[in-house]
């Protein structure tokens, strides 16, 4: 793992992600993520975005393109991803889609699996998938056990919660990986851009 995938946060990763569409300045970003709701899974402000931005720059992974200005509008710099940055993000979902234990990052790694080979996505899901029923057996193990024991259900409401959520994402996982797997599944770049994609991409230009 390269320092710069090191250094990577979720915000930086959708970043770099926006930029495999095509160049754009930081104003352009941070509307087209708020369009798309990106801000469920990372903390969109213009701060966080300019500060992203040029820690990106100074790490390699964008380049600035040019600085335009429309009308009475402050200045704006383009900028576009490089080849390093292409690569970095590739390398970041590799590395956390399979994992359990950071879901906040898996949340954005699933937002980018598009950008895997098809049969590398359904790879590393099927890991992670393979990691959760490993930790729902054992939950399931301790939570028997401490029934056995005569420990009160009252105490293990949480423990129970969380075998349910397990549970519901093993089975999503299954449903998601057939789905995936389907050659009839638009993947990648075989995916269409659809009408509303591209009104996102003229609007948040404005």
């Amino acid at each position: 793992m390269t320092d710069a995938v090191a250094r990577l946060t979720p915000l930086g990763v959708a970043v770099l992600a926006l930029l495999s569409e095509g160049d754009m300045h930081p104003y352009e970003m941070i509307r087209l993520m708020h369009f798309r709701r990106d801000d469920r899974l990372v903390t969109i402000t213009n701060g966080t975005v300019y500060h992203t931005v040029g820690r990106l720059e100074r790490a390699g992974l964008i380049a600035e393109v040019g600085v335009d200005r429309d009308g009475n509008r402050p200045e704006r710099t383009t900028y576009r991803q490089t080849d390093a940055g292409a690569a970095a993000v590739v390398e970041w979902v590799r590395r956390e889609l399979p994992r359990v234990d950071h879901p906040a990052e898996f949340r954005v790694a699933l937002a980018e699996v598009h950008g895997l080979d098809r049969e590398e996505a359904i790879g590393l899901l099927e890991a992670r998938r393979a990691a959760l029923a490993d930790s729902l057996a054992s939950l399931a193990d301790g939570h028997r056990h401490a029934l056995d024991k005569g420990v009160p259900e009252q105490y293990l409401i949480e423990i129970d919660r969380e075998e349910a959520l397990l549970r519901a994402e093993l089975a999503w996982m299954d449903a998601t990986l057939a789905r995936i797997a389907d050659p009839h599944f638009a993947w990648g770049r075989d995916a269409t851009p659809s009408e509303r994609y591209l009104a996102q991409r003229k609007a948040a230009r404005q």
